[in-house]
């Protein structure tokens, strides 16, 4: 994979490819094809702990290749058009997640075989058997509503209805960074066109996030999917912008060039509504790092780093949502509100599904 992934970066635009930002990328992905491919066979445990550690290094140096890459191909957009840029950067971030995911797997297979305590029955590797949405849900939320009442000075309450006691096969980290960074957008469409209508008023609340969740029916399809459903009253996304959801510049942060936390934490990517798409960009801020880390602590490292306001956040959504046969779909009712689908492959789901 790492060799596809040169190549593919040796054949961009000779313009694109002297950028000191994509050359880095470039030049890190041949330092870890060659530490790869030259890697004696493992044939002991012991053996088997070297390599891991080796791993977790290769893991480790890529950990920003993402805003490197961004920051690069923002300054290339000129050379590129954004149908090119999109493809490519659609394939790089897959081939990443393929890649990271297999390294961390084997990770934290090893480390259990390392752990003289007996592993949960709960997980395997990375993913947990028993994932609950309703606790992703509640924690990621829980996140975002201090991160928005920081930043904008209130947050709107969160319902959480459907099957909340439903479980399913996934791997937390992903799900955690779909619904991070939905929430972001959701909440600060509905502040901010709530303080545009009611201004700071007390006596109208702010209209709540609903988040529906439905199992796969029984008895299972198949392939099997659970669905959520993100519903905010943030004002919606006019028809004009509708196409340019998922691309990967579009993004309305008010970019400081001297600052490389572009748009502080509310620029990922705003998908929420209208609000979003009109207001600009909160104070800057860091708090983001802190789920990130959060993250990282359970086993998977996402490897975004701080991307806000390169407007990544909904089309890597919605790669991490594909990446196992789900999808993201995003309908709006403009003038009102939006509607966010996020359907997530079972795990467990017996059979095979290209990716």
């Amino acid at each position: 994979m790492f060799g596809k992934r040169v190549r593919a970066f040796e054949e961009l635009p000779f313009i694109v490819g002297v950028n000191p930002f994509i050359a880095r990328i470039l030049a890190n992905h041949r330092r870890s094809f060659k530490a790869i491919a030259t890697y004696p066979a493992v044939k002991s445990l012991e053996e088997n702990a070297r390599f891991t550690e080796q791993l977790e290094a290769l893991v480790l140096s890529h950990a920003n290749d993402i805003p490197v890459m961004a920051k690069g191909f923002q300054e290339c957009a000129r050379y590129m058009s954004p149908e090119e840029i999109s493809g490519f950067l659609d394939s790089a971030i897959r081939n990443r997640l393929a890649v990271r995911l297999l390294a961390e797997q084997h990770i934290a297979i090893s480390r259990d075989l390392q752990d003289p305590v007996p592993a949960s029955k709960d997980h395997i590797g990375v993913v947990e058997i028993n994932c609950s949405p309703t606790k992703m849900i509640r924690m990621v939320s829980s996140f975002v509503t201090e991160l928005c009442e920081a930043t904008l000075g209130a947050a709107p309450e969160v319902i959480i209805d459907g099957e909340v006691d439903a479980t399913f096969a996934y791997i937390p980290v992903h799900i955690e960074y779909i619904l991070t960074e939905i929430l972001k957008n959701s909440f600060r469409a509905s502040v901010e066109r709530h303080y545009r209508q009611h201004g700071t008023s007390s006596r109208h609340p702010i209209p709540p996030v609903q988040l529906t969740i439905a199992p796969p029916p029984i008895p299972h399809p198949h392939p099997a999917v659970l669905c959520i459903r993100i519903r905010d009253q943030g004002g919606g996304v006019s028809p004009a912008n509708i196409p340019h959801i998922f691309s990967y510049s579009f993004t309305t942060a008010q970019v400081n060039e001297e600052d490389d936390t572009d748009g502080g934490p509310y620029a990922a990517q705003h998908v929420g509504g209208a609000a979003a798409i009109d207001g600009g960009a909160g104070p800057g801020s860091d708090a983001g790092s802190s789920l990130f880390g959060e993250m990282v602590s359970r086993g998977v490292q996402t490897g975004m780093g701080t991307i806000a306001g390169l407007g990544y956040g909904l089309p890597m959504s919605r790669l991490y949502a594909m990446y196992f046969g789900g999808s993201l779909e995003f309908l709006s009712l403009d003038g009102w509100g939006s509607d966010v689908f996020v359907k997530l492959r079972c795990l467990d789901d017996a059979g095979d599904v290209t990716i």
